[in-house]
């Protein structure tokens, strides 16, 4: 199960960047789950979940802005994967596994950065403009971080 929940909040991460660690660190914060004595202990901190949460929100606001580049660029691809594989490892350390955790959530941001692209343009092409696909994108990233953080 730990590997799945990993994996998942990779795709999470493909999405979103930032929703990923932001979802993470909030549950770990609110005592969800448990990083203590990991060294992803940091995760659970205060600091840790308000600056993801804001970073989070940040990134939710410029991906709506035409002038974003595209999340297979190399910059955004990167960011994608070193989130991903963050809050994988952020899982897996829950359960004494943080190295596979972070390759499950390497993979799964792989998966959900090209899956989300393909999903993204052919809902922007269904709706004939970018902006609802876009809102779709984003409920799907949240609402999906959401439900991969109460399932810890």
């Amino acid at each position: 199960m730990i590997y799945l929940l990993a994996t998942l909040i990779g795709v999470v991460a493909g999405l979103r960047a930032m929703t990923a660690p932001a979802a993470v660190s909030i549950g770990a914060w609110l005592g969800l789950f448990s990083l203590a004595g990991t060294p992803l202990a940091f995760m659970a901190s205060c600091w840790a979940a308000i600056l993801f949460a804001l970073l989070a929100v940040g990134e939710l606001v410029t991906d709506q802005l035409a002038r974003t580049p595209s999340r297979k660029v190399p910059i955004q691809f990167g960011a994608r994967l070193l989130t991903g594989g963050l809050s994988g490892a952020t899982i897996g350390a829950t359960a004494g596994l943080l190295i596979p955790g972070l390759i499950a959530g390497i993979v799964g941001a792989v998966i959900g950065t090209y899956g989300g692209a393909a999903l993204r343009s052919a809902l922007a092409a269904r709706f004939g403009r970018d902006l609802p696909a876009a809102l779709v994108e984003d409920v799907i990233a949240v609402g999906g971080a959401a439900l991969i953080v109460c399932a810890l």
